[in-house]
């Protein structure tokens, strides 16, 4: 018989097992992200390893799967610096314009508000100060290096060459009974992630040549950049998109005299945004695992919180692999459906009392 405990004695022990949790992962940050970028970056290799795997050993696939990841990379970066050298060309003029522009700033909150030179300058320095903090958590220390060049690449090649190791393990941790949940909770995991990315990638190129098109056509400096800088952005929901917005009114406002330039990049990026929205997320993305607005939102800030801009890029697969394994679980489905985008036209209050008046009518 399995004895069931009283709400305030399991509350408690959820809360301080919440705790020790978020507790080990960050104490455990530079050893966990690598890693899991590296399982990411697995699973969307592991189709290309099988193609190759079927003429070729295993090694041998490993190594040339990872090898076309890495040109691509290459590419990526190669690319985006000749547009960031392009950019530096005009630094002079861009310096002088927003000084000017910092100066108009500081003077009209001072004149609205009453807030001062000085302390309008130490907000700014707060603000950077805890900027640099979030980037330091991914970008600074030796170990953050060492994980890009390093850890992740061998995580990769180990993940994929342990691959068959690794699931026979979860395979035969649970019981036999649970084996066949076990298998469909993996199968929808890899298939999830899988569509998810590879969608998000051809999403990211499709927005990259739309924001570079308008911005282009608009006249703003340094366009292509920007454009997929924005792009980029935009794979961080929601919080990304005002960012990528932000770029390219901030360029022509230290390029340009007015604010029409301003206005139509608004309007265009909303236009692009509505494309995005509407037509290459529900197409392209179409990833089987579909979460709210408000837990992405929320999510995305836990985990910037608590593992920077790695825990922001992380934090939507992460949910969406709890999401299937919440769906899976006969006790877990109710957060199965929380996470998910599907509401309910009634809520289960109005459902009963529409039941309990319609069993009185008909008696």
């Amino acid at each position: 018989m399995i004895k069931s405990y009283p709400f305030y004695v399991k509350a408690p022990i959820i809360l301080l097992g919440i705790v020790i949790l978020v507790f080990m992962l960050s104490v455990l940050q530079d050893v966990l992200v690598p890693l899991a970028f590296a399982c990411l970056i697995g699973i969307l290799l592991n189709p290309l390893t099988n193609f190759f795997q079927r003429k070729l050993p295993k090694v041998v696939s490993i190594f040339l799967s990872m090898l076309i990841a890495l040109c691509g990379l290459i590419l990526l970066i190669y690319f985006l610096s000749s547009q960031i050298s392009h950019f530096f060309e005009n630094l002079d003029g861009m310096k002088t314009k927003l000084q000017e522009l910092v100066h108009h700033i500081q003077g009209w909150l001072q004149q609205q508000f009453g807030i001062s030179t000085k302390k309008q300058a130490q907000m700014v320095n707060e603000a950077a100060n805890s900027s640099k903090g979030m980037i330091g958590q991914t970008l600074t220390g030796f170990m953050g290096v060492l994980s890009v060049v390093f850890l992740i690449p061998v995580y990769v090649f180990l993940m994929l060459f342990y691959k068959t190791l690794i699931l026979n393990f979860l395979y035969e941790v649970f019981s036999e009974e649970n084996q066949k949940k076990v298998g469909e909770i993996l199968g929808e995991t890899k298939t999830a992630i899988q569509s998810y990315i590879v969608g998000l990638l051809i999403e990211t190129c499709i927005v990259a040549v739309l924001n570079s098109a308008a911005l282009l056509i608009l006249g703003v400096e340094n366009a292509i950049l920007i454009g997929v800088i924005g792009a980029i952005l935009n794979l961080l929901p929601y919080i990304g998109g005002i960012v990528a917005i932000a770029l390219p009114i901030l360029m022509v406002t230290l390029t340009k005299d007015g604010f029409t330039t301003q206005l139509l990049i608004i309007g265009a990026y909303a236009i692009i945004q509505f494309i995005d929205n509407n037509i290459l997320v529900p197409r392209i993305v179409s990833s089987k695992v579909e979460i709210n607005a408000l837990i992405s939102i929320v999510i995305v800030l836990l985990g910037a919180a608590l593992w920077g801009i790695s825990g922001m890029f992380l934090s939507i697969p992460f949910i969406a692999v709890l999401k299937i394994i919440f769906d899976r679980i006969d006790g877990l489905k109710p957060w199965g459906k929380l996470l998910g985008d599907t509401v309910p036209t009634q809520h289960m209050g109005q459902l009963k009392r529409f039941r309990k008046k319609k069993a009185v009518a008909t008696s």
